[in-house]
């Protein structure tokens, strides 16, 4: 897949997937790559990123498969976000699938 197209929806895959459990990193790159191939080192970036902003807070939490893991947690600010980017979303993948709809009906 075209790595743009990643760059463009790992954001909102991320705060997605925190708006139903809190999760630690390595689960949400495997939650991801299950579905788009992506590098782990895409994801703690923008974590580090969208925390810093103030839409996801983060806690550790004992692990019985090694050290304590960090959680993220959606802030009700990220989850204000979330909608946001869910509405472009809608709104950019409608007018785009319209455009190949028009291009695929004149070919």
């Amino acid at each position: 897949m075209n790595i743009q197209f990643k760059k463009g929806v790992l954001n909102l895959c991320v705060l997605v997937l925190l708006d139903k459990q809190d999760r630690y990193g390595y689960e949400l790159v495997q939650k991801i790559s299950d579905q788009i191939s992506i590098s782990e080192g895409s994801v703690y970036p923008l974590l580090r990123r969208l925390t810093k902003e103030g839409y996801f807070t983060t806690y550790l939490q004992e692990s019985t498969e090694g050290p304590p893991r960090k959680y993220y947690k959606l802030t009700d600010a990220g989850r204000d976000y979330l909608h946001e980017q869910l509405e472009e979303w809608r709104s950019f993948t409608e007018g785009v699938n319209k455009l190949i709809e028009e291009g695929v009906r004149h070919d």
